[in-house]
């Protein structure tokens, strides 16, 4: 009866897939995180950006 009393009336079974689940999705997720910066040191060298005459937003450095 104490241990009725005592249960928050879920299925143990159940609490242990909650649990678990929520474990593999924050591994899954910092999985995803890692995977990303793994091509941060494959990126290229940055060069000058050429006029684009047919850019929607401008920057007009001079005027500001």
């Amino acid at each position: 009866m104490a241990s009725e009393a005592a249960s928050t009336g879920m299925d143990p079974h159940t609490m242990a897939i909650i649990i678990g689940g929520g474990i593999f999705v924050t591994l899954m997720v910092l999985l995803l995180v890692a995977v990303s910066y793994t091509n941060v040191g494959m990126r290229h060298a940055d060069h000058a950006e050429g006029e684009d005459v047919h850019r929607q937003f401008k920057v007009h450095g001079d005027k500001h």
